[in-house]
């Protein structure tokens, strides 16, 4: 998968407003599949099945079985890699803001 394709599935992945909470949750900790299925109630286990697989497609989450349960753990690093390329350049001009403003209000008048 190229980066371009990389990047389209985490945003489609960003875009549901349900897998985003699932995310919230698995930032917390890791969750079997059944505990993440009670935080929605309104989700029956194959619609969060669904969304899950949304999200492992994107890398966003990662499954290991373990016996009967599959637990699933938050990935950030695709968020990462998108913060990198769109994101980063325009903090990094912030932070020189701020510390010239800074260095403004630090300096005695003259």
């Amino acid at each position: 998968m190229s980066s371009g394709d990389a990047h389209d599935a985490v945003f489609k992945a960003l875009g549901d407003s349900r897998r985003r909470a699932m995310l919230d949750l698995l930032k917390t900790r890791p969750m079997t599949t059944g505990e993440l299925t009670e935080h929605f109630p309104e989700l029956d286990r194959t619609t969060v099945m669904q969304h899950l697989g949304v999200l492992e497609n994107a890398g966003l989450v990662i499954a290991k079985k373990q016996g009967r349960q599959r637990w699933n753990y938050f990935n950030p690093l695709p968020i990462q890699e998108i913060h990198d390329r769109y994101i980063s350049r325009y903090a990094q001009g912030a932070v020189h803001l701020l510390a010239r403003l800074k260095k403004d209000l630090e300096e005695p008048d003259g």
